[in-house]
């Protein structure tokens, strides 16, 4: 989808809260240099958001399935998918696989991509990350496919173009340092397209994304996120936003699409899995943190949750690591 920025205001908790608990990880960081024609294409990115940013000239963003995105200077898409896409000077060109371009490596996250046939010059700046927390997680799922915001206007503008510049001339230069200014910059520039998309896009309220804004609902929903490891029921968070318990009931299974105990329970087990998968911490110490009176009882929770041992996905993310712990 296609938005229109004009002025990003603060979101009210516990929407707020959750944008709070987004801790960005940056994998690559890309500055390309391109001159037409050139098209490249750029494969699918599991468990990642892809973000482009045109410091200068113009390109387009094309999505199987989807009418091609024109990309101008100063525009910022986000991906929150990974989804495979080609972003290209011309639609229709003959398409290079992005792994096939040979780059420059500045660091281990940082590097340079120059490539095309001599003509008009597009810059671009490209980053992929991953987020670590369970909100973050819940928010991805409910976000589009694409999201492109344009024609910022006001003090957000100024203060996006003046971000730009910044960047641009950081990655330009490539001083001393220079890796940590561009992947700063750019979390703050992906945190801040979230913010607008979740204040302006239509989508942004349905579902669970509208739940956090309800009043009643969207308390409950910071209660079970801000204590996961309490024994919270029905009537007490009904009591404690002010419902009777089978409205309370009612309107949260309509707005989040589950029942309150399942979704308490999955967001309680999402944390534990989290910290099996990116910890050291023991099952022991994990299963006490979330209020499970034994390892045994939280053992059997997590299998029923997720198919899983929590000891088989912890080796299997050892595994993964290459590394203990």
């Amino acid at each position: 989808m296609t938005l229109a920025a004009s002025t990003l205001t603060d979101v009210s908790d516990p929407l707020g809260a959750s944008l709070h608990l987004l801790r960005l990880e940056g994998t690559l960081y890309n500055r390309s240099e391109l001159t037409a024609p050139w098209s490249i294409s750029i494969p699918r990115q599991d468990d990642l958001l892809s973000f482009l940013v045109v410091t200068q000239g113009r390109c387009f963003l094309v999505l199987d399935g989807q009418d091609p995105i024109r990309v101008d200077q100063g525009d910022l898409v986000i991906l929150p998918h990974g989804t495979p896409h080609t972003v290209c000077s011309e639609v229709g060109l003959p398409v290079v696989p992005l792994f096939d371009i040979s780059v420059e490596k500045i660091s281990e996250r940082l590097e340079v991509l120059r490539h095309g046939g001599g003509g008009d010059m597009t810059r671009t700046m490209y980053g992929c990350v991953r987020f670590d927390h369970v909100a973050a997680h819940y928010l991805i799922k409910h976000l589009p496919q694409v999201i492109h915001i344009d024609s910022w206007d006001g003090d957000m503008g100024s203060w996006l173009q003046s971000t730009l510049r910044f960047a641009a001339r950081e990655a330009a230069e490539l001083r001393p340092g220079g890796e940590t200014v561009i992947t700063r910059l750019s979390d703050i520039l992906v945190i801040q397209a979230l913010r607008f998309w979740l204040d302006n896009a239509p989508d942004a309220r349905r579902g669970w994304l509208a739940a956090l804004r309800d009043p009643q609902i969207g308390r409950a929903l910071a209660m079970i996120h801000g204590n996961p490891g309490a024994d919270w029921s029905i009537n007490g968070l009904a009591n404690a936003v002010g419902m009777s318990r089978s409205a309370f009931a009612a309107r949260f299974a309509a707005q989040v699409g589950v029942a309150p105990m399942a979704y308490a329970r999955h967001w309680r087990l999402s944390i534990a899995r989290n910290r099996i998968a990116l910890t050291t911490d023991s099952q022991a110490i994990i299963a006490h943190d979330l209020g499970y009176q034994s390892e045994a009882a939280f053992c059997r929770a997590f299998r029923r949750e997720f198919n899983i041992s929590p000891g088989s996905l912890r080796r299997a993310s050892v595994g993964q690591d290459g590394s203990e712990g």
